[in-house]
């Protein structure tokens, strides 16, 4: 096995996505794939966050959870869509009030629907470059993630239009940007070729999605803009009533991905946990990260 899938020689950064529960169930769930994947100690996790006051304060609510029981290092997402500024403002202040010193900053996708026109508020922030920067105006000792894009952003007029906008939120303040998925990884090193050439420097790190369930995933990636190699999804045809080969499959394709990103040089990967541990646990382990005694959340 080893000649299949050799050791990576130094252990990569790992950061992980979760979103804010709707139900008891799911608030179980998810923190049961927080308590098996602290101890892993990732960088920092993220919590995703969706217009509209319900889903803001569970993003909050999840976040202070974390905050209060676990060693863990979160990311707050926060997005332009239908706020004000001053709205907005409000949340980065509760944000920091709590302890939050990163936020993950993005425009957000119309209320619509993705593919729909984006339409700001009126009294909003414009662009997630103003966001950016309002953020690090007002609290410049918060660290700021945002979007990239290998196969371009659906709504940009090019590969330079995007970059330009990378550019603008860097200029902003950014210091770190995470790709939307994709499942070519030649993708990703095209993309970073155009984004290096442009002289941007910061680190540029790869989503990485486990499919779980590649028929309801399929949708939303593909909504999203991200290409979908037909030898990939040929991988499930026939496993839409099996969920235990489908689990299997999709842990062997992402770390192959993973493990075929290291040997290239990549040494940080951001994994969309879709709130379950057990693939991403999995692509971990081969990776060579080893859990050790993380305190757990309760």
């Amino acid at each position: 096995m080893s000649d299949v899938m050799p050791a990576i020689a130094t252990r990569p950064s790992i950061s992980f996505e979760f979103f804010p529960p709707k139900t008891e169930e799911m608030e179980r769930s998810l923190w049961e794939a927080i308590n098996r994947l602290a101890p892993l100690h990732p960088d920092f996790v993220s919590v995703t966050y969706g217009a509209g006051g319900s889903t803001r304060e569970r993003t909050h609510a999840t976040i202070a959870r974390i905050i209060a029981e676990t060693d863990l290092t979160p990311a707050a997402h926060l997005t332009c869509v239908n706020a004000s500024r001053a709205d907005i403002d409000e949340v980065v202040r509760r944000y920091h009030e709590i302890g939050v010193r990163h936020i993950v900053a993005l425009r957000g996708d119309p209320t619509t629907g993705i593919g729909t026109p984006y339409v700001a508020h009126p009294q909003g922030y414009q662009t997630s470059a103003e966001l950016v920067a309002s953020i690090k105006r007002t609290y410049p000792e918060i660290e700021v993630t945002v979007s990239a894009y290998p196969e371009k952003h659906p709504e940009s007029r090019d590969f330079d239009a995007d970059i330009d906008t990378l550019q603008a939120k860097i200029d902003a303040g950014a210091t770190r940007a995470i790709t939307q998925v994709f499942f070519d990884n030649e993708l990703y090193f095209r993309y970073l070729d155009r984004v290096r050439a442009r002289g941007i420097t910061i680190p540029i790190v790869p989503g990485i999605m486990p499919m779980h369930n590649f028929k309801q995933a399929y949708g939303f990636v593909t909504r999203a803009g991200t290409t979908v190699p037909a030898w990939f999804a040929a991988q499930f045809e026939g496993l839409d009533d099996d969920p235990e080969t489908r689990r299997l499959v999709a842990a062997t394709i992402a770390a192959g991905q993973v493990h075929k990103l290291a040997k290239h040089g990549v040494d940080a990967f951001h994994f969309y946990t879709m709130n379950r541990a057990d693939l991403v646990f999995a692509i971990s382990h081969l990776l060579g990260i080893r859990p050790t005694g993380a305190k757990k959340a309760a």
